[in-house]
């Protein structure tokens, strides 16, 4: 009896997600798809059933964070994308650059975990990193659109939260990556003062 299309959708879903957390762990190179059909508890043969390659595999695992653990994870820091205002964007930043998101290796947004293999990998991968980045900039522009230059704006916070981010989980010191974090942080939050203050004050 042939599996129905739910339990085919829910087994690539678990595909997606263990490859996601493998390669936020190791990257790209030291992933196999044997070690990945392991992970998910199936055989190497079932994984054709879904993807014709890993490069196809990885360019969904990095996509699936936007709407997958990268949700979970902006609705429990209290991020409202559509009409949150400079609410929504100071809590993404204080999230995005905190400790808990730092030290969460397999929850980790892919910009932070994966930039190098992204850099070198195919147009598809690409463009699905692009897409997250695209999407924190949205997030930022939305909700400061009384600005003028709200999307030089938001391009700057997102560049700082993870431009921060990345070099924080680079370095090993941790005295220093803490120091970086925080700083970033500093930065982005006195940035949104600046840009958030004429509005609060012409209300």
């Amino acid at each position: 009896m042939p599996y129905s299309a739910e339990h085919k959708s829910r087994t690539r879903r678990r595909i997606v997600e263990c490859a996601r957390v493998m390669f936020n762990r190791h990257g790209f190179n030291e992933v196999s798809i044997d070690k990945v059909m392991a992970e998910a508890g199936l055989t190497r043969g079932g994984f054709y059933n879904h993807f014709k390659t890993k490069d196809e595999l990885y360019t969904e695992a990095v996509a699936s964070f936007l709407e997958g653990r990268g949700k979970t994870w902006r609705d429990d820091a209290g991020v409202e994308p559509v009409n949150g205002g400079p609410q929504t964007v100071q809590a993404m930043i204080e999230s995005y650059l905190s400790a808990e998101h730092l030290e969460d290796l397999d929850g980790q947004c892919p910009m932070i975990a994966l930039p190098s293999d992204a850099a070198r990998a195919t147009p598809n991968v690409r463009s699905a990193y692009e897409g997250l980045l695209r999407a924190m900039v949205w997030l930022f522009e939305n909700n400061l659109t009384e600005h003028e230059e709200c999307r030089q704006n938001a391009m700057g916070l997102a560049a700082l939260c993870v431009g921060g981010m990345v070099l924080s989980r680079t370095v090993d010191d941790e005295n220093l990556a803490s120091e970086i974090r925080e700083a970033s942080k500093s930065i982005a939050l006195g940035q949104l003062d600046g840009i958030s203050a004429p509005n609060r004050a012409a209300k």
